[in-house]
């Protein structure tokens, strides 16, 4: 058999060399020609897979070591027999700690009051969940938009994007990026919006109408941007604007790559029957970089802000990326993976 792979996944080289032929190329790099006699890929978001990658090789299944899947064409590998894996909620944490980091850093620098705060989450699954129960362990009001969830389980527990956007402190989102999320947060979605609200977007770029972004900003009380639109060459006037800026990041923890390569090993494993590898998990004895839980309770607005910015200190993340923004893909390939931290 023969394996393509993406270089720059994590904890990933030397795994499968004893089970066929390995390629590791970058990711953007990936040809047609490379995958021609290939069985799988195994991939990130920066390998587009459609037909004009696809069409004619011997490519069976696709494994992505990433949440996302709008980098693969599903119904033209569905059509053509390719089987394709993502991993669902591998860097769910990462993500919540961003979030949390972030936003307690720009209501501390720029003195935002969190008394009584509303959080609205856009997309409640793997990521949304996780910001949900932060965001009420934290003592916060939090309304919930997912309008698929709230078809199948009932319209209980949510609400209407424009009770949401009318009545939020801050909103966050955390969506797929499809035909219904595309574009979705336009002029029409931040005039609904209360003003000083806090926008974060660490979800995909193209969700966001960036020009209707930057004309909102002055009534917005932060903006936090972690994905672009066109990365990695993204809109220098909109990074000038913002309060936080990241290189498409929020996922990466130490445990979320751990979870995402793992997944993704698993996936080819099942597929193919490589026992061994069924239960691979990459151990990398960094003990230092597990979880930590941190203790919240009677601490201030200004105490939980020094605990997570100690934890994580974001403002580090965004200083890098404003120095080099053109290295967008560099500082996501050579960033240095943090560890997670939760509270109960």
């Amino acid at each position: 058999m023969k394996f393509v792979i993406d270089s720059a996944i994590p904890f990933v080289h030397g795994v499968l060399e004893a089970f066929g032929d390995t390629l590791y190329k970058k990711g953007e790099e990936i040809t047609r020609e490379d995958v021609m006699d290939a069985d799988a890929l195994i991939i990130r978001t920066r390998t587009v897979c459609n037909e004009q990658l696809l069409s004619g090789t011997r490519v069976k299944m696709i494994a992505t070591a990433t949440i996302g899947t709008d980098h693969i064409d599903m119904d033209w590998c569905t059509r053509n027999g390719i089987h394709v894996e993502n991993a669902s909620g591998c860097n769910a944490d990462g993500v919540m700690d961003y979030v949390f980091s972030a936003l307690y850093g720009v209501a501390s620098r720029k003195s935002i009051k969190m008394d009584g705060f509303t959080m609205g989450i856009i997309g409640v699954g793997n990521v949304g969940k996780r910001v949900e129960a932060m965001a009420r362990t934290l003592g916060m009001n939090v309304l919930l938009c997912d309008p698929p969830r709230a078809e199948r389980e009932g319209p209980e527990g949510f609400c209407s994007l424009d009770e949401l956007l009318s009545l939020s402190n801050a909103v966050t989102l955390h969506v797929p990026l499809d035909s219904s999320t595309r574009g979705m947060a336009d002029e029409s979605f931040f005039e609904r919006m209360l003003p000083g609200t806090v926008f974060i977007n660490a979800s995909r770029g193209e969700v966001v109408v960036e020009d209707a972004l930057i004309e909102a900003i002055p009534k917005l009380g932060a903006v936090i941007l972690d994905t672009w639109n066109n990365e990695p060459h993204i809109n220098h006037e909109l990074l000038d604007m913002v309060d936080i800026a990241t290189p498409h990041i929020a996922g990466y923890s130490y445990q979320g790559k751990q979870n995402g390569t793992a997944a993704a090993v698993r996936a080819v494993a099942r597929f193919f029957g490589l026992d061994e590898l069924k239960d691979f998990f990459p151990d990398t004895g960094r003990k230092e970089l597990e979880p930590v839980k941190l203790d919240v309770s009677g601490k201030n607005q200004g105490e939980i802000a020094s605990l997570f910015q100690y934890n994580y200190p974001i403002f580090t993340d965004d200083f890098m990326f404003r120095l080099d923004p053109d290295g967008f893909e560099r500082l996501r390939s050579e960033y240095n993976y943090r560890r997670e931290f939760y509270i109960d």
